[in-house]
């Protein structure tokens, strides 16, 4: 497997880099935020990587970060997502909004993707709601669990919550709304209101 590539790139679009690395060109596909993440033409940048194989293809799927490389991986995993829906779920949410719309159970903040329908995003959230739930519960990210690693304090604010007696999707979903850049005392005092509020 390749896990990532470094070079110069020759080609960049919305949805495609071409980097060369050591005289060979890979053509790579890529959320739309990758493009934009690396240098222009001529400029040296690395891509974390995803192969796959089918019986009449190869393709590789780069990412700007390891975060978003293993998301990829792991949304992929569920039955009926191939790669064209995990990039599309990546080109609307970061790694750490697909966690926290898995743990929280907001399967329609994944229908924003292309190709995402409500049955197909209830899977999503279904058959990852107990790994990412357990990782952020933890304050563990998605990297330990089987994905990204959560950015912000989002993690230590759910346990916090969590060891308040709050439910796992409840704290979840409460903090989803908020900004998780904020310090987790805040976003603990957020997520306390929003929630006293709609009881």
């Amino acid at each position: 497997m390749i896990y990532s590539l470094t070079g110069k790139v020759l080609k960049k679009s919305l949805d495609r880099v071409v980097l060369s690395c050591a005289g060979v060109g890979y053509l790579v596909q890529t959320p739309a935020s990758v493009a934009g993440a690396l240098p222009g033409v001529g400029g040296e940048g690395t891509l974390y990587t995803v192969m796959n194989v089918t019986e009449n293809d190869i393709s590789l799927y780069g990412f700007a970060s390891e975060e978003q490389q293993t998301c990829f991986e792991m949304l992929t995993a569920v039955s009926g997502v191939g790669p064209k829906v995990g990039l599309a779920i990546l080109n609307v949410l970061s790694p750490e909004r697909v966690a926290l719309a898995i743990s929280s159970g907001d399967h329609k903040a994944l229908t924003a993707a292309n190709g995402v329908g409500p049955k197909l995003a209830q899977r999503i959230t279904l058959e990852l709601k107990d790994k990412v739930g357990k990782g952020l519960a933890e304050g563990v990210g998605l990297e330990d669990v089987a994905a990204a690693r959560v950015a912000g304090s989002a993690p230590q604010a759910i346990a916090a919550l969590v060891s308040l007696g709050y439910g796992q999707s409840e704290a979840a979903a409460a903090v989803a709304k908020l900004d998780t850049s904020l310090p987790v005392e805040e976003l603990i005092k957020l997520a306390l209101r929003g929630m006293a509020a709609g009881r």
